[in-house]
């Protein structure tokens, strides 16, 4: 009987090990705890509670939008009470929208992206430099990096989270674009 504890246990933590390698970067960051976190008088000051890294950015608008944070290569389907249902990174083209709102003006079911990748869950919502600006998911699932040298807007992210998109985002829905 003992054997078979012993193997169990081993067991568990071979497999809890396995989990912990395979944990996303964006997700693998240890949350501060307040036995983990330098007192005060080790700074020299009170402590600012941690910032969140998937809340919704305070400075995102209100009501249910998308939004598109350029510097943090992130996306939040945020509900019409201001709380996020899904929260993804995404790999930018080469062309970006200036911060701003948009309109979701149109979409696309199934096409071919402008860099030779077979897409699904288009979702439109900018015009710069007379490049559509988009989000997109490549049906291989693969989040290529653009080539600088073309104009892409191909703003691309992982399928699960094109069918989210895809969901979410109809024609006239609000995407708020934040540097």
């Amino acid at each position: 009987m003992a054997g078979l504890t012993a193997a169990a246990v081993a067991a568990v933590v071979f497999l809890a090990y396995q989990a912990s390698a395979n944990v996303p970067a964006d997700l693998a960051a240890k949350p501060s705890t307040p036995d983990s976190a330098p007192s005060a008088t080790a700074t020299g000051g009170p402590q600012k509670p941690a910032k969140d890294p998937l809340a919704v950015p305070a400075d995102s608008g209100s009501g249910a939008r998308v939004v598109y944070a350029l510097r943090e290569k992130r996306v939040w389907l945020v509900d019409a009470k201001g709380q996020a249902t899904h929260t993804f990174s995404v790999a930018p083209s080469t062309v970006n929208p200036a911060p701003g709102t948009y309109s979701v003006s149109s979409r696309s079911g199934a096409v071919r992206g402008s860099d030779g990748v077979q897409i699904e869950h288009v979702v439109r919502f900018a015009t710069v430099q007379d490049v559509s600006v988009g989000f997109s998911a490549a049906v291989d699932n693969s989040l290529p990096k653009p080539d600088p040298s073309r104009k892409t807007g191909g703003i691309r992210m992982k399928r699960a989270d094109g069918d989210a998109m895809w969901t979410f985002a109809s024609i006239g829905a609000k995407v708020v674009v934040i540097a």
